[in-house]
């Protein structure tokens, strides 16, 4: 049976579309974090506009903005239901929420696939999610690829209190993790200065 030409371009976009949109493998991780070096915090870049004012919903229905936050050390992760090391790092989100939601810390995964809202709900209680879950615009994705250089998943932003990204965590495995946990210990750590 012959294919036709069409069919077959139509079959090598979709199969480059699904490469990028992968997760990527744990041995491919890139980590960033801003280093201080005794430079002052406003040397940071602030978060750009497209993630902190983009209009989000989150799986409660309640609209919000990464923006209304202020004041308050973000995580931001991008992630989706199928993405093995999304959800390798999700237990460690779950104690950084526990440990500092009550000190100025807001933890937000972002589904950045279109997946139902009844999976997503029936994922995040098998998780036992305990931090705001919502999904990512196509302007918000395509900030973070902006930033990180990276189009697949997962990705995570972390904004201080002033509202500048000071780490861009690409990729998953234990490398990233240890950086997303070192980088937060040490933005909630500030607060005490």
């Amino acid at each position: 049976m012959k294919l036709s030409k069409k069919l077959v371009g139509f079959a090598s976009l979709v199969l480059l579309a699904m490469a990028l949109s992968a997760c990527p493998a744990k041995n491919t991780s890139v980590v960033e974090a801003r280093e201080d070096k005794g430079k002052p915090a406003s040397d940071f870049p602030s978060a750009p506009k497209a993630i902190m004012e983009t209009d989000l919903q989150a799986l409660d229905g309640e609209d919000f903005k990464i923006s209304d936050y202020e004041g308050k050390v973000v995580l931001v992760n991008l992630w989706a239901t199928w993405c093995g090391p999304c959800i390798e790092e999700m237990p460690y989100f779950v104690k950084l929420q526990e440990k500092y939601g009550d000190d100025g810390f807001v933890m937000i995964g972002l589904n950045a696939d279109e997946e139902s809202e009844a999976l997503v709900k029936r994922f995040v209680a098998d998780q036992k999610l305990n931090y705001k879950i919502g999904w990512s615009t196509q302007e918000v994705a395509d900030e973070f690829v902006n930033i990180s250089k990276m189009p697949g998943i997962p990705q995570s932003l972390l904004i201080n209190r002033k509202g500048e990204m000071t780490g861009m965590f690409r990729g998953g495995g234990e490398q990233v993790i240890a950086k997303v946990l070192e980088s937060v210990e040490k933005e909630m750590g500030e607060k005490k200065k």
